[in-house]
């Protein structure tokens, strides 16, 4: 059985395909400078990352991409949906996957979007390099052989 969920860390978006198309060596967690608006948005759960990926802008990090929906509620003053976010991170962290970027052909993807235990949105980044199509493959056969492999041990015990 999976291990149960941190309550206090309430996701609301998740790239699931993430894993599938990368291979993540390092995970990054970061916040996200968003508007009144969209933070009221992400409340509601129907945010989208499947298509968005972080990168530089100048000297800071930007997550493009994302769709955080208007939030219906609003009038004239809601936010744009796909519109670049800037990412809260230390320097450290922004030299590092500007140099990973640059330099050895990583991607920095975002895994989820979601609230800790402050209230805080959050997002997880990835910093992760393209599997090939033989790569994919692999990893399909694996997950199929270990859902087989508990179905078998289910039933036989």
């Amino acid at each position: 059985m999976a291990p149960k969920a941190d309550p206090a860390r309430r996701v609301v978006a998740d790239n699931r395909k993430a894993r599938f198309h990368y291979e993540i060596t390092d995970t990054v967690e970061a916040g996200i400078a968003l508007t009144g608006t969209e933070v009221k948005s992400l409340r509601g759960g129907k945010a989208t990352i499947g298509e968005a990926y972080a990168g530089p802008s100048g000297d800071e990090f930007f997550l493009f991409n994302a769709y955080i929906p208007e939030y219906l509620e609003a009038n004239r003053f809601n936010h744009e949906t796909k519109r670049p976010r800037r990412l809260l991170l230390h320097r450290r962290q922004i030299n590092k996957f500007l140099g990973a970027t640059q330099r050895e052909g990583y991607t920095v993807i975002p895994l989820k979007i979601y609230f800790n235990e402050r209230g805080r949105a959050k997002v997880e980044l990835g910093l992760g390099r393209g599997k090939k199509l033989h790569d994919k493959r692999e990893t399909a056969k694996e997950r199929d052989w270990q859902r087989d492999k508990a179905r078998l041990m289910r039933d036989k015990g």
